[in-house]
């Protein structure tokens, strides 16, 4: 157990000022590299688990009435230098970028909601969203979609919108790469309609989403008093299905439905056309390639400026970072 895990057990017991000043410390410090290291566009490697379990047999996180965490869900916070606003609400909200995935470094560690993380259960990490919700998350590249439980803050990692469990990133076909274009869609309690890129979900009562905290709750609950902490790399014991259940997700070699549309990144939205044409002309000026103008439409009442296609992270890694130097902070992936 490191010192700040030491002073956040500690301080639980016995709330010392000692204590409280060095949890304050370690809230600022967190265990997912920060975007404000000079590598963090490049993920650190993340480590496979060995003899984990079928991930297909392993059931979608069930969207459920759950109050609002009292841990994890601070109005702001800080990391790596950058402040964070976690939103009020997560309703309606839809958002397309680079997923990530963390395993056995964090297995067992305390989420930001203060339950362990399990990463052989359907969960996963976010910045701003309040915790815990759940979300829809489609592999763009291949169609394959999962429901994930969040409950922990992250990634950290310059570009990255959403950190998974291992089990969710094996069943998007993602845990070779690392990484993955994704769309990520905020469901309401209510079941969401299944479609063919959708797994079935088993029974409630199998969708137990336990998920690292990368930001520290300030009072974190206490576990189980006698508990022994679990060490990182030991794997938590996963419920089997039971004979009843309903069927689960299919074999990750079965067809899916197939990836839509390609992928750009958005550089801005403007109203005035001779707008729109100046970033164009400064993007062109500047050595970016493939830049182009889409003309509204029905749907889309401004002057879309996008480059791509994009056809990796990489890719999109490198021309982010060129963008926000050149004074496009707010590019975004985007799709057809």
């Amino acid at each position: 157990m490191n010192a700040c895990a030491r002073a956040a057990a500690g301080a639980w017991r016995r709330p010392t000022p000692a204590a409280l000043l060095l949890l304050a410390a370690c809230a600022q410090t967190p265990r997912h590299p920060s975007p404000a290291h000079p590598a963090a566009a490049t993920p650190p490697a993340t480590v496979v688990p060995r003899n984990a379990p079928d991930v297909n047999q392993i059931p979608d996180a069930i969207p459920r009435e759950e109050p609002r965490s009292p841990y994890g869900n601070p109005p702001f916070y800080t990391v790596g230098g950058r402040r964070y606003a976690v939103l009020p609400s997560a309703s309606g909200y839809v958002e397309r970028g680079v997923a990530s995935w963390y395993g056995t470094e964090f297995h067992g560690l305390r989420t930001s909601t203060g339950e362990p993380y399990d990463m052989f259960a359907m969960t996963a990490a976010h910045k701003t969203l309040p915790l815990p919700c759940y979300a829809r998350v489609t592999n763009l590249s291949n169609g394959r979609s999962v429901v994930v439980r969040i409950n922990d803050r992250g990634p950290f990692i310059a570009n990255r919108i959403i950190d998974l469990s291992y089990s969710a990133a094996a069943r998007l076909d993602m845990i070779r790469s690392g990484t993955a274009f994704v769309e990520l869609d905020v469901l309401s309690p209510a079941a969401p309609a299944l479609s063919a890129s959708m797994p079935v979900n088993v029974p409630a009562a199998q969708a137990a989403s336990v998920g690292v905290s990368s930001v520290p709750a300030m009072n974190a609950p206490a576990g189980p008093a006698g508990a022994e902490p679990t060490t990182p790399g030991t794997a938590l014991a996963v419920p089997a299905a039971p004979a009843t259940a309903a069927p689960v997700a299919a074999p990750v070699g079965a067809p899916v439905a197939a990836a839509t549309g390609t992928l750009y990144i958005q550089v801005g939205a403007y109203a005035r056309v001779e707008n729109a044409a100046g970033a164009v002309r400064r993007l062109q000026a500047a050595g970016m390639q493939n830049v182009f103008t889409l003309a509204p439409d029905a749907h889309h009442p401004l002057q879309r400026v996008r480059i791509g296609p994009i056809a990796s992270v990489q890719q999109f890694d490198t021309a982010i970072d060129r963008l926000g130097a050149l004074g496009f902070p707010n590019a975004r992936l985007a799709q057809d």
